[in-house]
Parts: structure tokens; C-alpha cells; sequence
């Protein structure tokens, strides 16, 4: 049987702040994210099995994706946690239900790295994450691979 790669395309709208930032992004701001998630595995050989010739079910990747990222980070505001920013963080989430505080600077980078640790650690035991792909803006974008990180 052949490997098989498959990809789905997942948007959400997202804002944060890069503090600390030297630059424009240390203001809060917002993007439209489109996340490309790509597993690897074999499809099911078993004729009596009523996902026969997939490698992964399109919607259960879709369930996965949607409950560890999408729903989680969807029209949320994410900030690094500092010792300077607590009570603005505190403030923030008496007033607002979708506030992530992370203890990382929230880049695309790092977020492109939580993510596939968590998507990972989701996925069915013969299925593989392959690769990520956030697109922070429609031109630039953070990859995650995961032949560079065994």
C-alpha cells in the first residue's frame, strides 16, 4: 500500500500582541488565519471497514482541528503572560469570554508549533501530522514540518 498525504484548509480570525515587540505587531492587532493541515498515513485496507480506502475520515480531522485550535482561538485575543501585564490580563477577562494568555511570545511561529504539538497528540495511531502550514497575512506564513523535528 502507498503512503498518502492529506490536507485540509482550516480560517479563523485572531488577534494579539507581541510584547516586548520593537516594532508595529507590539500594538494589538488582528489577522486572518488560514491554518493547512496535512497528515500522512496508508488507507485502510479492510474491505469491511466502513472507512475502507481513506487514510483519515476528512471530518474527523475537521472535528480534531476544529476543537483544538479553531474553536479555542476563533475571535480570540492572545498575550503573553508578564509579570507587567497581569492586572490588563485580569481586566480583560472580566470583560471578555475568549481572552489566551500563553507563556510564549504569541507569534506564528510559536503558535505553528503549539499547534502541531497539540493536533499530534489528537491524531489516530496510524495517522502521522505531516505538516502545518499558518498563514499569519496572505503572504506570509510559518511552516512546522515534521521530518525537522524527529
Amino acid at each position: 500500500m502507498s503512503a498518502i498525504r492529506l490536507t485540509k484548509e482550516f480560517s479563523f480570525e485572531m488577534a494579539h500582541t507581541l510584547t516586548g515587540y520593537d516594532g508595529a505587531c507590539r500594538e494589538i492587532h488582528g489577522h486572518s488565519y488560514k491554518l493547512f493541515v496535512t497528515i500522512k498515513g496508508e488507507p485502510i485496507s479492510d474491505p469491511s471497514d466502513p472507512k475502507y480506502g481513506m487514510v483519515m475520515d476528512f471530518g474527523d480531522l475537521k472535528r480534531i482541528v476544529g476543537r483544538l485550535i479553531v474553536d479555542r482561538f476563533d475571535h480570540a485575543l492572545v498575550l503573553r503572560r508578564t509579570d507587567q501585564n497581569e492586572s490588563f490580563i485580569q481586566c480583560l477577562r472580566q470583560n471578555y469570554n475568549k481572552v489566551e494568555i500563553t507563556d510564549y511570545q504569541p507569534t506564528c511561529e510559536n503558535m505553528v508549533s503549539m499547534f502541531a504539538r497539540i493536533i499530534s497528540s489528537e491524531l489516530p495511531e496510524r495517522v502521522e501530522l505531516f505538516s502545518l502550514k499558518l498563514h499569519e497575512t496572505a503572504t506570509s506564513y510559518a511552516e512546522w514540518l515534521q521530518s525537522d523535528n524527529l
